[in-house]
């Protein structure tokens, strides 16, 4: 079995296997005419259920034929324009290529003696993150797995920072439609999902910033401790962007953690023409960038970002085998002194080899294209009477629904949208994602492929039309 460990001696096995893989992937993205085939659950299972895992093929081959058959064939593909579903991206080749380097090599980034040249790759990285932010000289942070432990990894240091011993006196305020890590991570924490104070938001689906205001001076009044405020630089279901100065005029007022949530926004941190949208995250203590949503990057890459170097100690603990404290002392960069992770892959080389090929401004063209399809859609959305829009874009993310002429029943119009999405989906035509408003079913087309053209938009808002209209159809005869 010694022939299937990657050395020296089995370099020229790994350079054809490696080959062989590229080359059926390339001929799936090339020839790939719909993001999913449609298939079922209750079609796919039975094919992977029957597979012995204790009997092995010995062969890579043969193992790429059964793949073709139970993952290739039917995965949904991103790179496909009429994917319009969640924060999904289609990736840059520099940065395919990163995750080629990086899988072989195989470094760990926890500590130097493991990475090397990989450590001060992603701390070059960092920098260059919180120098686009505006974070000052004693900025820092980490590469992490995604939104949610970089969210997780700012509320730990927030709640360290609120210095208080009593956990339930501390409250996290955020809007009402803030990514719900916010609350997992307040769970996690030991305070408790009651301890996230929800801020309504405006008719952008921004937070009300008097709201915010309001609650802050309750829970001084009460004697509780605001602990952070969650500004959001990109919802998930609206792309809207909290209206981030005033937020941090209000936390410097009451000496609360300003923690802003950018996954989805941090593409305009390389915008060419939309950048002052996040004017006012440069105040903030500490920001969730996602490379791996409007970066372009493969998943995972992520990082969190603190204005503040020192509170990163917050999450270091030293072990005698891993980290000792006289490293600290002999100056040896490890970075699991500043995460949550021991073991971490080196995803922060595809962002290297992303910006060393195509550069910031290449990335931040791409993400204002999107960001303009968006706008034009909404004008399509907005002059089509079949159809009711919520916002206005901030970023790329258009949330809607299908109104028919002849039904004024709401909740056959949820039902009717709700079909529509399904049978779409089965379809394999397009994908799109769905959400409530006001607890009413809404559809929803995140945009982050520039390949993506109005005429697609214009061609999925047909198609979930003919099936909305044929599932009122049908319910109609139904009940004839």
């Amino acid at each position: 079995m010694r022939s299937h460990l990657l050395n020296d001696t089995t370099a020229e096995q790994y350079r054809r296997s490696v080959t062989d893989g590229v080359e059926r992937v390339a001929a799936k993205l090339a020839t790939t005419d719909r993001p999913f085939t449609g298939i079922t659950v209750d079609a796919l299972a039975p094919r992977i259920d029957e597979i012995d895992l204790d009997q092995p093929l010995h062969d890579t081959t043969a193992v790429l034929d059964e793949l073709e058959d139970v993952y290739l064939r039917d995965a949904i593909y991103f790179h496909h324009p009429r994917y319009l579903g969640h924060l999904n991206c289609p990736v840059v080749i520099p940065a395919v290529l990163g995750e080629a380097v990086l899988s072989a090599v195989n470094s760990s980034l926890d500590t130097w003696d493991q990475s090397a040249g990989g450590t001060l790759i992603e701390r070059k990285l960092i920098d260059w993150t919180t120098e686009r932010i505006g974070l000052g000289p004693a900025a820092d942070g980490v590469f992490t797995s995604g939104g949610t432990q970089s969210n997780l990894q700012a509320l730990l240091l927030a709640r360290e920072e609120a210095k208080t011993d009593t956990l339930a006196d501390l409250r996290i305020f955020a809007s009402e439609v803030s990514h719900f890590s916010v609350k997992k991570s307040a769970k996690l924490l030991g305070l408790g999902q009651d301890a996230v104070v929800s801020i309504p938001v405006d008719h952008d689906k921004r937070m009300q910033t008097v709201a915010l205001a309001r609650e802050l001076e309750r829970c001084e009044q009460d004697g509780l401790v605001p602990m952070a405020v969650v500004a959001t630089a990109g919802t998930t279901d609206f792309g809207s962007i909290d209206p981030l100065p005033e937020i941090a005029e209000l936390c410097e007022q009451f000496g609360t953690w300003m923690h802003v949530d950018a996954a989805y926004g941090c593409g305009l941190l390389a915008s060419l023409r939309h950048r002052d949208r996040i004017s006012g995250i440069e105040r903030a203590d500490s920001v969730t960038v996602d490379y791996h949503k409007s970066f372009f990057q493969p998943v995972s890459s992520s990082a969190v970002l603190v204005r503040d170097a020192a509170t990163l100690r917050h999450a270091t603990y030293h072990a005698e085998y891993l980290n000792p404290r006289r490293m600290v002392e002999e100056r040896i960069p490890n970075q699991v002194d500043k995460s949550l992770q021991t073991t971490r892959r080196f995803d922060a080389l595809k962002l290297w080899m992303t910006l060393r090929t195509m550069g910031a401004d290449g990335i931040g063209q791409l993400f204002d294209e999107v960001c303009d399809l968006a706008r034009e859609g909404w004008q399509l959305i907005a002059a089509d009477p079949r159809f009711d829009v919520v916002v206005r874009p901030s970023l790329s993310t258009l949330v809607f629904r299908y109104i028919p002429a002849a039904v004024t029943n709401p909740s056959e119009i949820d039902r009717a949208n709700l079909y529509a999405r399904k049978a779409l989906f089965a379809s394999g035509d397009a994908i799109v994602a769905g959400t409530k408003v006001g607890g009413r079913h809404y559809l929803k087309f995140t945009l982050l492929n520039p390949e993506t053209q109005a005429s697609d938009i214009a061609a999925v808002l047909d198609l979930i039309a003919g099936h909305a209209e044929q599932y009122l159809g049908e319910s109609l005869d139904r009940a004839s």
